[in-house]
């Protein structure tokens, strides 16, 4: 794509919309007081490029973009109808589907539903456990480029897991496999709302790869979801993992090689205090994590796929 595009889009998950304004395009994130979700433009700490702009919602419709880009269902079903022109609303679009589906995991029709849209997916098995219907798909995986240097030490003896709002999401994001895991394995949980049920809490997002770098090792109890970008960035930092043998994570990690996937949780818990008896094993690990990490998730790769999709809709 050698034309700089004019994107519209949402701030709805902040680490994943840093590492995608990454690529060499205007990002034009919807600024909306009254709508705090999902409508926050350019806020928190993320170090946002020039590249990125907030847009008062007032001004969208006098505004002129060459690609739309929706990343939840609510502003896909409802807001675009109450911010878009007509005109917009027929701009190339693409959607970013970043879950499986949360209803029935096979034969839940994904709600887009229209031949003139491209439906992205963040990994393979979502592409694959969602019923797109009429839509045609594109599967990028993730890139990611690190806010900070750092590397593995893992001079910490406990296991690193970060999830956000824990203690609300249930045993989706596995907070009964965690809180069993944590009476056996020390664990330090990182995340919003980690401090409710004994975590560090919410670190922000340049100091967390030092944070993490720290640990022996990095535990994902996610039964059901994407592949999580914190594994991810853990990988780069230079992490073993360890975690459910379901969803994505079933071809990044290897067992022996790179951490550790099981279903069983009593395997898991064995492996985990492997890893925490044996610094060698886990720093050998670690660092084929973080060869894996740069050789599938980095950022020119993930950058190459999003100008090829971006071409492939505004050609």
């Amino acid at each position: 794509m050698k034309r700089r595009l004019r994107i519209l889009t949402w701030h709805v998950h902040g680490n994943y919309l840093y590492y995608l304004t990454q690529v060499p395009h205007d990002f034009h994130l919807v600024n909306d007081a009254s709508r705090p979700q999902h409508h926050s433009g350019r806020s928190g700490t993320l170090p946002w490029g020039a590249n990125v702009h907030d847009l008062p919602v007032e001004r969208v419709r006098e505004s002129e973009f060459d690609v739309v880009i929706f990343q939840s269902r609510a502003e896909w079903e409802t807001v675009q109808h109450e911010i878009l022109s007509e005109a917009q609303r027929r701009l190339p679009r693409i959607y970013i589907e970043h879950d499986p589906p949360q209803e029935h995991p096979t034969d839940t029709r994904h709600w887009v539903a229209d031949p003139n849209v491209l439906l992205v997916h963040v990994t393979h098995f979502n592409d694959l456990m969602w019923d797109s219907g009429p839509t045609p798909t594109q599967v990028i995986e993730h890139g990611v480029l690190l806010l900070s240097d750092a590397r593995y030490s893992g001079h910490v003896p406990r296991g690193a897991v970060v999830v956000n709002n824990l203690p609300s999401r249930g045993r989706r994001l596995g907070l009964d496999v965690y809180r069993e895991v944590e009476r056996r394995v020390p664990l330090s949980l990182y995340g919003m709302d980690s401090k409710a049920i004994g975590g560090e809490g919410e670190v922000g997002n340049s100091r967390l790869p030092d944070v993490l770098a720290a640990h022996r090792f990095f535990f994902n109890p996610i039964r059901y979801t994407s592949l999580g970008l914190a594994i991810v960035e853990a990988m780069m930092v230079g992490l073993p993992i360890v975690g459910l043998a379901t969803t994505e994570l079933v071809t990044v990690i290897r067992n022996g090689e790179n951490g550790f996937v099981d279903t069983d949780v009593d395997v898991l818990v064995d492996c985990m205090k492997e890893l925490l008896a044996d610094a060698a094993l886990a720093r050998r690990l670690g660092e084929a994590a973080r060869v894996t990490a740069l050789e599938r998730f980095g950022i020119d790769r993930f950058v190459a796929d999003w100008q090829d999709a971006l071409t492939r809709v505004a050609h």
